[in-house]
């Protein structure tokens, strides 16, 4: 049977992150990945693949990015007479929970979106994760199980403190926790639930919306009928600039990319005009992700260099995050480091990292 389905991006949640370049400097969903994405393409394709044609998309404070990006949403296919995607607001924060990613109050606040799609169920995810999870098998298992709100899970790499870790009994949701170890089971950050179902939530937890919905939900597991969906699928959550980085630069070995970026799920992105890049004689570049737009005469080694950089004759890039818009002057030295957007590097300049302990240079003037 055939259930109609929209979509729901959530933008707007601080994160617990002491670093400079994910927290405070952009929202979450905006940050560039790979030279060519934001992290909010890898769950917005992931709609669009599965048929979703409407999307709602809750805004952070700080929005002028995502606008800039996403537009009317038509390289995702989403600038539509019916359905679309549609910019909500979002809350102002000062919650007592740093780390809430479905804040009560940003659902009740855009209830109208949900009355209005008319839907069956309703696809929720934070922006968060790179993953390529196949969002048609995540709604036929809902729909299957009969349960009113489907999690899905994933399982963890790496230890993260920032992740939303599960509570079990015999293997059955029974509460969310601050955090999970390596090879433990952890929230995805994605869920599918009855819109009667979400409806009803709203209406419970009014007078609590400075809550979690999971952290809310935890305390009726009685009343609510909540099943896991296990994804097996290539899950990566970056909620710090420690794993931003290593997360990015793992995607230099084509096996690993291979395993995110796959044909029957693409994941779609912001075309920009600009032309292919260029090496100019005397360049040197090996294992590396250039983007488009990019002019290279000196070195680049085992990095990631965003769209319109220029690295002039004798600088030497290694092990290293370039963003956009970059100049990067001759003699000039980058190793270990994250470089922000629209900076320039002044010839001679030296700016190291270590492996454990990533330099990084926040964003130039825009």
């Amino acid at each position: 049977m055939a259930i109609a389905a929209v979509g729901l991006l959530t933008a707007n949640y601080s994160v617990k992150d002491t670093g400079t370049f994910i927290k405070g400097t952009r929202p979450a969903a905006a940050t560039p990945f790979l030279g060519r994405y934001r992290m909010l393409d890898f769950a917005l394709s992931n709609m669009v693949s599965a048929g979703i044609k409407t999307v709602g998309l809750i805004m952070p404070v700080k929005y002028r990015s995502i606008i800039d990006h996403v537009g009317a949403g038509k390289d995702w296919g989403l600038d539509r007479k019916n359905g679309g995607l549609f910019p909500l607001p979002g809350s102002a924060f000062g919650t007592t929970n740093a780390g809430a990613r479905f804040l009560i109050r940003d659902l009740i606040e855009n209830r109208a979106y949900l009355n209005k799609s008319a839907s069956d169920v309703v696809v929720v995810s934070s922006c968060n994760f790179v993953h390529n999870c196949d969002y048609k098998n995540l709604l036929a298992t809902h729909v299957e199980s009969g349960d009113d709100v489907t999690m899905a899970t994933f399982r963890l790499i790496d230890d993260d403190e920032n992740v939303t870790g599960l509570v079990l009994e015999d293997g059955k949701f029974a509460g969310v926790k601050d955090g999970a170890k390596a090879g433990e089971t952890a929230f995805m950050d994605l869920f599918v639930i009855n819109t009667p179902k979400l409806e009803e939530l709203l209406d419970w937890y009014a007078a609590a919306d400075h809550l979690d919905l999971f952290e809310a939900l935890a305390q009726d597991l009685g009343r609510v009928k909540v099943g896991l969906y296990a994804s097996t699928s290539f899950v990566r959550p970056i909620f710090s600039q420690d794993k931003y980085y290593k997360y990015s630069m793992e995607m230099l070995d084509p096996e690993v990319a291979d395993k995110l970026f796959i044909p029957e799920m693409p994941v779609m992105t912001k075309s920009h005009d600009t032309t292919p890049a260029k090496y100019e004689p005397g360049a040197r570049v090996s294992n590396s992700l250039v983007s488009s737009g990019t002019k290279i005469y000196g070195t680049v080694k085992n990095s990631i260099i965003g769209r319109a950089v220029e690295i002039e004759e004798g600088a030497v890039v290694t092990n290293s995050i370039v963003i956009q818009n970059t100049h990067i002057k001759s003699g000039a030295r980058i190793e270990n480091a994250i470089i922000d957007r629209n900076n320039d590097i002044a010839p001679g300049t030296e700016l190291r990292g270590t492996p454990d302990d990533i330099y990084v240079l926040s964003k130039g003037n825009d």
